[in-house]
């Protein structure tokens, strides 16, 4: 069983690279004891990276971790007390499931009683104590990620390490795998860093999210904060299905009235004038809209609605998609089903105005 030890991972300022490829770039994160975080991103950004350093399956070339209060940085993968589930499952061919998951134990000289006993109780657990005599070519993709997470589980580790664990199985199981994987980790109690680049993923499994871009991170926090208050247009881009809309605009503010101007419309922020003010590097600015806090009006204009034409409509069942054409600016509206528009018609599109989001246009930072 793990120890009462706090299984904090600390990462201060990890830097790897690859010949004049910077992967990781001073990457600083703490995860507490017990807890669930993701790092988020697309290809490329570091995350992977980042998570075979902890393993110790790459060398960093500079800054430290810690698992627990030991600092890792020496110690070989096979001492860190860590379990690792790869994209790929990595399970044994030519052995059983029950003996893919009595491995880790038969290399640590556990009895023939204990392992037949822990074997069991994994199995029953993850549900395929009905297939321990199958071999893992009998196995479907959800069956096969179920026996290697049992691989992992079965060794009580201090750490959870997981590397895109169910991007090789099909749609629907992921969804009901992604509620599985959290309920086990919360009733094993065990810390958890699991890499992603779904922000689906993210959103519904972690306790907090780690946004990574180019290396770095650029923002951590809970999935509510990180959708709802993105630090920057990358972050909001990334999160949301579909992604926030994005117009440049030019921020104009005389005579005691302040209003974005983007080319085809304008829209009073007069309330928020003193912020942009104090937070803009310019006049020019990026106004984000998530869809969902798009209002579309097909019977005619009220309040500061702006003049829009129907593009496509794409039915989801509960809502329509509306992609839109805003002068010359493309954008995406969630609409309840049932919208009386055809492509092609104009409507009218306003905006919750506590969803604003405003970034700097230069620096890409959030101000409002």
């Amino acid at each position: 069983m793990r120890v009462d030890d706090l299984a904090k991972v600390v990462l201060e300022n990890l830097t790897k690279k690859f010949s004049d490829v910077v992967a990781v770039n001073e990457l600083s994160l703490q995860i507490e004891d017990k807890e669930f975080i993701v790092l988020l991103g697309p290809s490329g950004c570091g995350k992977t990276t980042a998570l075979r350093c902890v393993a110790g399956l790459e060398t960093p070339d500079a800054g430290n971790i810690y698992i627990g209060d030991r600092l890792v940085n020496e110690i070989p993968p096979k001492d860190r007390d860590i379990a690792m589930v790869f994209q790929s499952y990595g399970l044994y061919s030519h052995m059983s499931v029950y003996d893919n998951l009595a491995f880790p134990l038969k290399m640590k000289h556990f009895s023939r009683q204990e392992i037949d006993e822990k074997v069991r109780k994994t199995a029953e657990m993850l549900r395929i104590h009905n297939l321990l005599k199958r071999k893992p070519k009998q196995l479907s993709g959800g069956e096969q990620q179920r026996v290697a997470l049992g691989r992992a589980v079965i060794r009580e580790p201090t750490v959870f390490l997981m590397d895109e664990p169910l991007s090789n199985i099909d749609a629907m199981l992921r969804l009901y795998m992604r509620a599985e994987l959290k309920r086990l980790q919360k009733d094993l109690s065990i810390t958890t860093v699991y890499v992603t680049h779904d922000q689906a993923e993210a959103m519904t499994m972690g306790d907090r999210i780690a946004v990574m871009n180019r290396g770095a991170l650029v923002q951590l926090s809970t999935p509510a904060a990180v959708y709802h208050s993105p630090s920057s247009t990358f972050v909001a881009g990334f999160l949301g299905s579909p992604p926030m809309n994005f117009i440049d605009c030019s921020f104009v503010d005389n005579d005691g009235k302040a209003f974005l101007d983007g080319g085809s419309f304008t829209l009073d922020v007069s309330e928020l004038a003193a912020v942009i003010r104090e937070k803009s590097t310019s006049s020019e600015v990026v106004l984000g809209v998530r869809p969902e806090d798009t209002l579309l009006q097909a019977d005619g204009p009220r309040g500061d609605a702006v003049e829009a034409e129907v593009y496509v409509l794409e039915p989801l069942g509960s809502h329509i998609i509306v992609d839109l054409k805003i002068g010359e600016n493309m954008f995406k509206a969630e609409s309840p089903e049932g919208l009386l528009a055809n492509i092609g018609d104009k409507v009218w599109v306003s905006f919750r105005r506590n969803k604003l989001h405003i970034f700097d246009k230069k620096t890409e930072k959030a101000i409002v």
